[in-house]
């Protein structure tokens, strides 16, 4: 039995209707999508026209900063620090900035690392591996494209070689901080772990060898066991345990010289000192205060 008629009524417009008006709209303004087409187009060809531009000359800014990279390193190698150092900052200098979200994945400061040119082979690269400038070791950067990515790259391996001027020059404060901008590009290079790691040594302070220790485990987890650096990574870390606990505990009787002298200055309006007041380490890595007559 065929199905009863439905009676529904369709109340939409036909698609000739629809076809019809929406026709009827376009022609009267006839010269409406072409305008907007045409406008379209000539934004579209100039955005073109501004990103190859950009591009172009962002390259150009590489090779620049790679010519730079390749004088400072011949400084390097002739033991001339300071010409090498103004040739790096040159090389930098041409280089795009990094991008500020890139800050939030920096962390603590800077190391200087042998890297594998020739260099290692010569007299002067048997010193301590904290100064040889970098040719680089395929660093992971931080960035959305790949001329970002080479742009990293170039920052990255500049700031080491930066950093490696200045532990020549004695200057480890400076290294450090050097070290640290390569390692905003990127978090992982081997190099600039290294190098901030020992510059912080060089420095000494208790939040500069705490630093250098935690710079060290981060490299443990991040070369392979089989590594040399591993190793040596390895003895730095026992050496370095106890340079951090004495450095805690000078700077802790420091600041507690400190503390009583201001304390003895306000207390002494009221007869006591601070010998009324004794304190003792509380097992937690603070102190328990307790009042003696």
């Amino acid at each position: 039995m065929d199905s009863p008629p439905t009676d529904r009524i369709d109340t939409s417009p036909s698609s000739a209707q629809a076809g019809a008006a929406h026709h009827s709209h376009i022609d009267d303004n006839p010269e409406v999508e072409e305008v907007l087409t045409e406008e379209n187009i000539k934004v579209h060809v100039k955005e073109i026209v501004q990103v190859k531009l950009a591009h172009s000359s962002v390259q150009e800014c590489l090779r620049d900063a790679e010519e730079s990279k390749q004088d400072g390193n011949e400084y390097f190698r002739a033991k001339r620090w300071n010409e090498a150092l103004i040739a790096y900052k040159r090389g930098l200098g041409r280089l795009p900035k990094r991008k500020d979200a890139a800050k939030e994945n920096a962390k603590g400061k800077g190391r200087e690392v042998p890297d594998d040119d020739d260099e290692r082979d010569s007299a002067s690269s048997r010193e301590t591996p904290a100064a040889q400038p970098d040719e680089g070791d395929q660093p992971e950067t931080i960035s959305t494209t790949p001329l970002e990515a080479e742009c990293a790259k170039a920052r990255s391996i500049l700031n080491a070689n930066i950093g490696a001027c200045h532990v020549k020059l004695g200057e480890h404060e400076d290294a450090v901080n050097a070290c640290a901008e390569a390692l905003l590009d990127d978090p992982r290079y081997i190099k600039a772990l290294l190098r901030r790691a020992q510059s912080n040594e060089h420095i000494g302070s208790w939040s500069s060898l705490s630093s250098a220790q935690e710079d060290y485990n981060t490299l443990l987890i991040l070369l392979p066991s089989s590594s040399a650096q591993t190793e040596e990574v390895k003895r730095s870390l026992h050496l370095l345990k106890p340079r951090v606990e004495e450095a805690q505990k000078r700077e802790m009787g420091e600041m507690m010289d400190k503390l009583k002298g201001i304390g003895n200055s306000i207390l002494g309006n009221f007869g006591m000192s601070t010998d009324n007041f004794k304190f003792e380490p509380n097992g937690k890595g603070g102190y328990s205060m307790n009042f003696v007559r």
